[in-house]
């Protein structure tokens, strides 16, 4: 039934309509800000579900907080949990061309002190909200955003659980996972051509050098961004067992 209900989805948001079961679910743009600079996240939660809820915060691809991620929180609402989808650009920043795309997120590549910081305003902004447990929350990204799910928990921020999809894997210069708080979940394809399987063993001796306790799932064949369901790339069968692994995941740490 479920997986049903996940294509059902899928075609519904590709297409451009509301899926059905967001009905009742309260949902809208956040404002908030980070060093004086404003930012537009997205809040989805059921409720019916009562207050402090667990939640999982969501950070975007390289194209910025947009119709995929909100989906994304929608999808983890019907799942009984709370979802904020952060804006690490800023307010109306939404990059279209690749150009654009490479300049904002390469920008914040660049400066790690500044990623952390836009991280953690989110983080903070969806720990204050209304009806979320604080201590209850796992951090999940895409591309861009899995790999700034992993800076984040690099940082030592306050999270039961960091999650990548096939983002970036490599650790930066002067950086290591010694401060890590939760444990970290990498949902990865074998024919990622933007982090390799290189990049995905020397992920695994870093953290196994550093003590941190960390799962991957290695999806043969997929390619980078396979769980982007309007792309060239898109591979269901490795977006559905990930999405299951992620259940998993959060049903472990945040019930």
């Amino acid at each position: 039934m479920y997986k049903k209900l996940f294509l059902f989805t899928m075609v519904c948001w590709v297409a451009g309509a509301v899926p059905a079961f967001s009905e009742g679910m309260f949902h809208q743009d956040v404002t908030y800000e980070v060093d004086g600079r404003s930012y537009q996240g997205y809040f989805v939660r059921n409720p019916g579900l009562g207050d402090a809820q667990p939640g999982v915060l969501i950070v975007h691809d390289w194209d910025g907080l947009g119709d995929y991620e909100k989906q994304r929180a929608f999808l983890l609402a019907g799942e009984g949990y709370a979802a904020f989808a952060a804006d690490l650009y800023g307010k109306g920043v939404r990059p279209v061309t690749l150009k654009e795309k490479k300049a904002q997120s390469g920008a914040l590549y660049a400066d790690r002190k500044e990623m952390r910081a836009r991280l953690l305003g989110a983080l903070e902004t969806f720990q204050a909200m209304k009806g979320i447990h604080p201590k209850k929350i796992v951090v999940m990204g895409y591309c861009f955003g899995g790999s700034a799910a992993l800076e984040l928990a690099r940082a030592g921020a306050e999270g039961q659980g960091f999650v990548s999809f096939h983002g970036g894997l490599s650790t930066p210069e002067n950086q290591d996972y010694t401060e890590v708080r939760g444990p970290i979940l990498v949902l990865h394809g074998s024919k990622d051509s933007v982090s390799p399987m290189s990049d995905v063993a020397d992920l695994a001796g870093a953290l196994d050098r550093d003590g941190v306790d960390f799962r991957m799932e290695i999806y043969g064949g997929a390619r980078h961004a396979f769980t982007v369901w309007s792309g060239d790339r898109y591979s269901g069968q490795a977006d559905k067992a990930s999405w299951s692994t992620l259940q998993e995941f959060l049903k472990s740490r945040l019930r």
